[in-house]
C-alpha cells in the first residue's frame, strides 16, 4: 500500500485505497487491527514512522482526516462530534470492531471521542499529544486562531514554530509538516481547526468510564498539548498512563519515532478488553 522512498527518514508515497464513504487510507500488515488518525492540516503520512515500525505484528490502518490528503470533506461547521461519528463510519465501512486507535492533535481528540462514544469497538486507546480542558488564556489564543483561518488567512510558520520550535527548519520532519500544511484544502482545514479549537472539553468528563488500555503521551515541552494535560487525562483513566517525551514538542511521533515505537508496541502488548 505505501512505498519508502528515504527509509532513513521514514519517508513514503502513499497509494490509498477509498471506501464507499469516500475515507481515503492506506493498510499493512497483518494482525489485530490499529487505526491512526493525524492532526489538523496533516495527512496520513505523518504516520511513516509507525506505519513500517508497527506493521511488523499489527495491521495498521491510517486514515486521512476529512477534506485531508484524499479524504471526502465534512459540512462547513461540522463539530468535533461530526469527526468523531465519520470515524465510526470509517470503521463501519471496513467492518472493523475490537480496534486499537492511536490519534495524534485533532485525531487524538477524535480518538478520545470515540472511546467515550463506541468503546464497545475500541480494545486500546493512545492520545499523543492531545489537549484537554484548556485553560481561558489558551482556550482564547486556539479560538482566535480558528477565525483567523475560517476568515482565509492561513498561517504556516506559527504552528510550526509551535510545533518544532527554532533551528528544526532543516529537518525532514519540519519539511515534510511543512509542506502538508502548504497542501492542505483551506475551507476543510478552517473546518477541522474550528472543532479542534472548540473541542478540548466536549469529551473531558467521559475518561472515567473508559476502562480499555489508555495511554497519553507527548513531549515535555509542547507548550499547547501539555504534560499537565495528558498527566490529568491519565489520572481520569481508570487504566490510563502518560508518558511525556523529554526535549520533544508536537510532532513527537516524527521527532522521537523509535521511542515512540516502543511505547506504542508496549500499548498493544497490554490486554485491551471492549465494554
Amino acid at each position: 500500500m505505501f512505498h519508502e522512498d528515504l527509509t532513513q527518514r521514514g519517508s513514503f508515497r502513499a497509494e490509498r485505497l477509498v471506501t464507499a464513504n469516500g475515507a481515503a487510507y492506506v493498510e499493512v500488515g497483518t494482525g489485530e487491527p490499529l487505526v491512526l488518525v493525524h492532526g489538523v492540516g496533516m495527512r496520513l503520512e505523518a504516520w511513516a514512522p509507525q506505519l513500517t515500525a508497527l506493521s511488523a505484528k499489527n495491521r495498521v490502518i491510517a486514515v486521512d482526516m476529512p477534506g485531508h490528503g484524499e479524504s471526502g470533506k465534512l459540512e462547513t461547521g461540522a463539530r468535533l462530534e461530526d469527526f468523531v461519528a465519520w470515524l465510526g463510519v470509517f470503521l463501519d465501512d471496513l467492518r472493523l470492531d475490537g480496534v486499537s486507535l492511536a490519534g495524534h492533535s485533532m485525531g487524538a481528540l477524535i480518538s478520545g471521542g470515540a472511546a467515550a462514544t463506541f468503546a464497545d469497538r475500541i480494545r486500546r486507546v493512545a492520545l499523543l499529544n492531545g489537549v484537554y480542558l484548556r485553560d481561558p488564556a489558551a482556550k482564547a489564543a486556539v479560538i482566535a486562531r480558528a477565525r483567523t483561518i475560517s476568515s482565509g488567512t492561513v498561517d504556516v510558520d506559527g504552528p510550526l514554530r509551535r510545533w518544532f520550535g527554532e533551528g528544526s527548519e532543516r529537518s525532514s520532519a519540519y519539511r515534510s509538516t511543512r509542506s502538508w500544511l502548504q497542501a492542505v484544502d483551506p475551507d476543510a482545514y478552517a473546518t477541522a481547526y474550528n472543532a479542534f479549537a472548540h473541542g478540548d472539553d466536549v469529551y473531558a468528563e467521559c475518561w472515567s468510564k473508559v476502562n480499555c488500555p489508555a495511554l497519553f503521551l507527548t513531549g515535555s515541552q509542547d507548550p499547547n498539548s501539555t504534560p499537565e494535560m495528558a498527566h490529568a487525562m491519565a489520572d481520569a483513566a481508570p487504566r490510563g498512563w502518560a508518558h511525556i517525551v523529554e526535549g520533544h514538542r508536537h510532532m513527537v511521533n516524527l521527532t522521537a519515532p523509535e521511542l515512540v515505537n516502543e511505547l506504542l508496541a508496549d500499548w498493544l502488548s497490554r490486554g485491551g478488553e471492549t465494554s
